[in-house]
């Protein structure tokens, strides 16, 4: 599926710290083309859609509905790579060989990684979207998140969880780029726990057999990284085949359509938050909450990094239409309001620094709602700084 949408910009982010100078000569407003690669189709398809909703609330946020950022005119193009690395790579080469300088959407980690060395061969401006693998930050200087890495929701499981020395923590996930790196996360900061994994297949459909290995582990921690709409069947495995008792069950906060498929084992589950709607107040998060559901839309699990990914993008080209030097300098450092408070785009190795939440379900009237617990700020979830690869 490919859409082309006419976006729109303005002279300056209504967020603190968000204006610049012009740096084109008088006269120059040719368009700046934008290319999103984005998973609108498939099993990750909610995901990007979010995203896409949030991007385009940001954008008109940000840009105040005038249609152009310093006199430019911002052109989007949307590409589906149905979370398909080598459709993504693809969809990369043709759009920045059509003039886009500025790329970003992806969804899937085995996507993201594919598509930032693209970025970094051709000197275009890479806006990640939430694909949550570690190995994007520091990845290369062209490419940015827009969202949280798997280390960051690994310290906010640790500071729910509190000491594990001497305790087995069970990592359960998927046998994706996604799955693989919070396994690698957790085993690389064990904290005096041992820990074992078990990853199943993506192309799996039947999860008994895999529910009853992590049983037979009963471990003190299981930690459960799964993203896409296999979800349901899995909890009802793991719920069926004893996983879940006389253990503590970790889990991320997935897309609002999960909430009533988790009625069974809600109140068993602590939920390392990277958003939810309810999990702040400030003004920007009302703001693109009344833009979405103006729409006609609700937001969700990564609207908000949608909606980051505008700010930057008109941050970037306020600094300069088609200059990615320009425009990285810019990004290095940045400090915004974004939907979740405030955030840093950290300088050395671009990580999004950003709050996190600890959350748990609550139910209001037959309905399950999420509630913020704690919320972590952006220094106690900080990644360690990585050395930036190109």
């Amino acid at each position: 599926m490919r859409r082309s949408r006419l976006a729109t910009a303005v002279a300056c982010v209504l967020l603190a710290g968000a204006c610049a100078s012009p740096t084109e000569t008088a006269g120059d407003t040719g368009p700046v083309m934008v290319g999103l690669i984005v998973t609108t189709s498939g099993p990750l398809a909610a995901y990007g859609q979010q995203w896409l909703a949030g991007f385009h609330a940001g954008l008109s946020y940000a840009t105040g509905d005038t249609g152009t950022v310093n006199g430019h005119k911002v052109e989007v193009t949307e590409v589906d790579d149905t979370a398909d690395p080598a459709k993504a790579v693809s969809a990369a080469k043709d759009l920045i060989g059509k003039g886009a300088r500025i790329i970003g959407g992806s969804i899937a980690s085995g996507v993201a990684v594919q598509v930032a060395p693209i970025a970094a061969q051709n000197k275009v401006l890479n806006l990640s979207g939430p694909a949550a693998t570690d190995a994007i930050t520091g990845i290369n200087r062209y490419t940015f998140r827009s969202g949280r890495q798997t280390l960051q929701d690994l310290a906010t499981t640790q500071a729910m969880v509190g000491d594990t020395t001497g305790k087995k923590i069970l990592v359960f996930a998927q046998d994706n780029t996604f799955g693989q790196a919070n396994l690698a996360a957790v085993k690389a900061n064990p904290r005096g726990a041992v820990v074992s994994g078990i990853l199943v297949p993506v192309s799996a459909v039947d999860f008994t057999p895999f529910a009853a290995q992590a049983a037979v582990v009963k471990p003190d921690l299981l930690s459960v990284a799964w993203a896409g709409n296999t979800a349901p069947a899995m909890w009802q495995a793991l719920k069926q085949q004893g996983a879940l008792d006389h253990t503590t069950v970790v889990t991320g906060l997935d897309l609002r359509a999960s909430y009533p498929t988790l009625a069974d084992v809600a109140s068993r589950l602590t939920l390392a938050a990277h958003y939810f709607a309810e999990a702040t107040t400030n003004p920007v998060n009302q703001a693109m909450i009344a833009a979405v559901t103006a729409g006609g839309g609700q937001v969700d699990l990564f609207t908000a990094d949608g909606f980051v990914a505008a700010l930057m993008l008109v941050h970037a080209v306020q600094a300069s239409p088609d200059n990615v030097d320009k425009q990285i300098t810019a990004l290095e450092g940045w400090r915004f309001d974004a939907p979740k408070g405030r955030q840093t785009i950290r300088a050395a190795d671009h990580a999004m620094l950003q709050p996190m939440f600890h959350a748990r379900f609550t139910n209001h009237g037959g309905t399950l709602v999420p509630s913020a617990v704690r919320a972590l700020s952006a220094d106690e979830t900080a990644p360690p700084v990585v050395a930036m690869k190109q």
